[in-house]
């Protein structure tokens, strides 16, 4: 069990089934509701992109993050080291009702999967510019700030592993053993890669040092041949008798890009393996527990980590082969936008659960629909968080989560900011090219 899984109360049951919106649903949704269709997406939400990436540059991309309570000061000055306490302190800062960081003086920090995020929609923004063939430049330069944190992904990777690789820069308390900020994982991995290959034309020494990643996830996280494909492993403190579905996806994904760029044979058939495996454990239903056995994690099938093993699928398919995984990811699709979204673009937090409504979810959404083509459920999605998410009176700035009863009122900078602005700049990339995008 990991940090994000010790079982506290913060999900709701939800009140309706996915065809139907519930009153408080409907209300929420109004503000977004009117919206002129003769006015182009990139003109509609073009400006809350620049202040959402504004928003992070000012405060030099530094902010609190969603597990980050082992960096307060109070805990650190202890003078006992106690796993309790530890889970005490850090998932009462993930989940208290108002922000306690202050309180607890927990210490921002620059999120290594949040400099990917930037990286991404930094690069895309000026791709959109260029596109619009904009009379005026913008008052920074986007380039120079992909070329930034390219160098600082590169700088700031976890040294002593086989290859490239990078993970969260804090301590974390999972419920066996401690993670220390230069413990890797592929989660972060794979966006790094990802990011670092967008920025080769800058330097091409990005992409010679990402594809050493593949190293890192065949030597490190233990690449295995399985009956039903092949499997790795979410982090090197994995426990032994349970399966992370989503980080294995990500990880073929991952070796996707490097198989798009490189043209490396043995990266597509590692992909397939894995994400053979990962298909092996689809529902009925169409979606995917957190973990197999499900019994390991209190997480069911929530919605953004089926929207990353989706995401996962969708680019085997453009870049590969388009029919080895069509029937998965038809049925897949079809629980995703059903179950896990409703009618007004409203997340779910999985399949029972309505609440909380987690901007995450709605940015893996407007992701996934973006890559599918569905620019209209993208775009519904997105007004649902401009309506009820962005904080009132501040352009590009967007709180955590949404609760049946109360907003949990912080501004989380990889998890709000980062993929916001990832987000809605490859919307705005497909709205503007009036089509999906195949871009890495």
């Amino acid at each position: 069990m990991q940090f994000d899984e010790i079982p506290w109360l913060d999900v709701q049951r939800r009140s309706s089934t996915a065809s139907t919106l519930p009153t408080e649903q409907a209300s929420e949704s109004t503000a977004g509701s009117s919206v002129d269709a003769t006015v182009h997406p990139t003109d509609r939400y073009l400006s809350v992109l620049e202040s959402t990436l504004e928003y992070a540059r000012r405060r030099d991309y530094v902010g609190p993050d969603y597990g980050d309570g082992m960096s307060s000061a109070l805990l650190q000055a202890l003078p006992v080291e106690n796993r309790w306490l530890n889970i005490a302190v850090q998932e009462t800062v993930k989940r208290a009702p108002v922000d306690v960081r202050p309180l607890l003086r927990v210490e921002p920090r620059r999120n290594y999967k949040g400099g990917a995020l930037f990286l991404m929609a930094n690069l895309n923004y000026r791709e959109l510019l260029t596109e619009r063939d904009a009379a005026s430049e913008p008052d920074f330069d986007p380039l120079a700030e992909t070329k930034r944190l390219a160098d600082w992904l590169v700088e700031e990777r976890c040294a002593g592993y086989s290859g490239f690789c990078g993970g969260h820069r804090h301590e974390i308390q999972h419920f066996h053993t401690k993670g220390v900020p230069n413990d890797p994982d592929i989660v972060s991995t794979a966006y790094a890669v990802k990011a670092l290959l967008r920025a080769a034309h800058l330097d091409e020494e990005y992409a010679e040092i990402a594809r050493t990643a593949t190293s890192f996830l065949v030597d490190e996280l233990n690449y295995r041949e399985v009956p039903e494909g092949a499997k790795i492993d979410y982090h090197l403190n994995h426990p032994d008798d349970s399966y992370t579905l989503n980080s294995a996806a990500l990880g073929a994904r991952m070796l996707v890009d490097l198989y798009a760029y490189f043209d490396d044979d043995e990266l597509r058939k590692r992909a397939t393996k894995i994400l053979d495996h990962v298909a092996a454990h689809q529902t009925e239903r169409g979606g995917w527990p957190y973990r197999v056995p499900t019994s390991a994690s209190h997480l069911s099938m929530d919605s953004h980590h089926n929207g990353f093993i989706i995401e996962s699928f969708q680019r085997y398919r453009d870049v590969v082969d388009t029919d080895r995984y069509a029937d998965t990811l038809s049925s897949a699709l079809e629980f995703y936008r059903t179950e896990l979204f409703e009618l007004d673009g409203a997340p779910n937090f999985d399949e029972k659960n309505a609440y909380p409504r987690d901007i995450h979810a709605s940015t893996q959404g407007m992701l996934v629909f973006t890559r599918e083509g569905n620019l209209e459920l993208a775009d519904r999605i997105l007004r649902w968080v401009l309506a009820n998410l962005q904080v009132e009176g501040e352009e590009g700035r967007f709180y955590y989560r949404k609760y049946r009863h109360h907003m949990k009122r912080v501004t989380l900078m990889r998890w709000c900011q980062g993929w916001m602005a990832y987000a809605l700049s490859e919307f705005l990339l497909a709205a503007q090219d009036n089509g999906s995008r195949g871009s890495v």
